[in-house]
């Protein structure tokens, strides 16, 4: 019964299983900005249902708190009463997206119309601006011409209303966003909370006035419109930054990541990305070995478009460009294969074997490699690593009989983070190395 308590107020797991190659990538690095909707939650029906009956729930706790405004006068609920009109539109420009992308292009918008999405996110943003100015005005001109509140009982109703409002949305959202696999819904949902707590500021507003500090209520009201000023700075970077086609980094290196899993990929010589709407195109230049013949080319490219896909939920068009060989000959000379997302290496070192072992990208796709600067005769080496549905087995073998180097046949699976251990055995001898990766920042699965 515990269990489901906490499961259904939000403190349970995070997510459930995942599917397709089990990652996650609504991961973590989404924040909440009004005026902009996360395209993992914009492109499944699910998550368009928990914005539709968020905006909804917000929506009445706000009216409701208009009203008890404008009968006590008190700028804190005022500014509280703003902050929830503003969570509340952020659901404003999708459903305006959405009723206009449905028209298809034409010769004079080739893209369709998904712009205006984010033309609509800047009038939110101005009109949050607007909002707060008033507020912070109202606030300050309490403090310089104090006068009296009234109702304050209603007052502290109202602000128990917007935390139950907004509580109530935060566990709406925590629990879609669980069933769809959107952190970016969950971390919404939990943002929630956090302005349901700025509402019991304004419990706390009307308690300092009932105990005879009337300046409680304006003070109240000058830290919550510095709330607001903060999501006007981060909502209005978001929105310009993708109405100057800009894109998370984090997209980029996930196309480069996408890329990893196709054999016969030579280099990815250069990626393009941008927002039309809460729809993304790509687009991506590769080149293949000079022997590659034309169908090793279109198996390349098909696959390569399927990983984009699979990695990217919200990628509407892929375009993959294939570059010659010749014109990517001083690339290569300059730079080796690098694996973007490859955890830090192990130093191996024991009475077998002193070496490195990494995750490197190689033509054949992503492998595990042992590079050797010394070792036993007769030198094996296994890795076990250790993961939760049974340990993956990856035997290492010599490259091209250069005893120096043992290779992976097979690439390890996702995520890149593990427990593990290298297994060294040579002339009846036998040597457990137990190592553990992590993946860099900002790229867990």
């Amino acid at each position: 019964m515990m269990d489901r308590i906490r499961d259904w107020s939000g403190f349970g797991p995070t997510t459930h299983g995942m599917g397709g190659h089990g990652h996650d990538h609504g991961d973590g690095g989404h924040g909440h900005t009004h005026g902009v909707i996360d395209p993992t939650i914009a492109t499944t029906t699910r998550g368009i249902w928990a914005i539709k009956w968020s905006f909804v729930v917000l929506a009445i706790t706000a009216a409701l708190q208009l009203v008890v405004v404008f009968l006590s006068g008190s700028v804190a609920l005022l500014a509280d009463t703003i902050h929830n009109v503003g969570d509340a539109v952020t659901a404003i420009p999708l459903w305006i997206a959405f009723m206009l992308v449905r028209r298809k292009p034409s010769k004079t918008f080739t893209y369709g119309l998904g712009r205006v999405e984010d033309l609509a996110g800047i009038v939110i943003v101005l009109i949050i601006l607007f909002s707060a100015i008033v507020a912070g005005y109202e606030a300050i001109d309490r403090l310089i011409n104090p006068r009296p509140i009234a109702f304050l009982g209603w007052v502290a109703i109202a602000g128990l209303i917007g935390f139950l409002g907004n509580e109530a949305v935060a566990v709406f959202r925590i629990r879609v966003g669980r069933e769809i696999n959107s952190a970016a819904l969950i971390a919404d949902g939990y943002h929630a909370r956090t302005d349901g707590f700025t509402s019991l500021a304004v419990v706390l507003g009307a308690i300092g006035v009932w105990l005879g500090f009337p300046l409680a209520d304006p003070i109240i009201g000058l830290f919550i419109t510095v709330a607001i000023f903060a999501i006007v700075w981060q909502s209005s970077k978001a929105v310009l930054t993708r109405m100057l086609d800009g894109v998370e980094p984090g997209i980029i290196d996930e196309i480069h990541h996408a890329a990893e899993h196709v054999s016969g990929i030579g280099r990815v010589e250069s990626v393009q990305a941008r927002w039309i709407g809460h729809r993304l195109h790509a687009d991506v230049a590769v080149s293949v070995p000079e022997t590659a013949t034309t169908k090793d080319v279109l198996g390349v490219t098909e696959a390569l478009k399927q990983e984009l896909f699979a990695h990217l939920p919200a990628l509407a068009e892929a375009n993959v460009r294939l570059e010659s060989s010749a014109s990517s000959t001083a690339k290569r000379a300059e730079a080796s294969h690098v694996h973007h997302h490859a955890p830090e290496p192990f130093k191996v070192a024991c009475d077998l074997a002193a070496g490195t072992l990494e995750i490197v990208d190689t033509a054949a796709g992503e492998r595990m490699r042992l590079t050797i600067d010394r070792h036993a005769g007769d030198l094996t080496a296994t890795v076990i690593i250790d993961r939760p549905n049974g340990p993956e087995t990856l035997r290492l073998e010599s490259v091209a009989d250069n005893h120096h180097r043992l290779e992976s046949t097979a690439a390890p699976a996702e995520p890149h983070e593990f427990q593990a251990r290298l297994i060294l055995a040579a002339k009846g001898r036998e040597q457990v190395l137990r190592f553990k990766m992590v993946e860099p920042e900002g790229h867990h699965h």
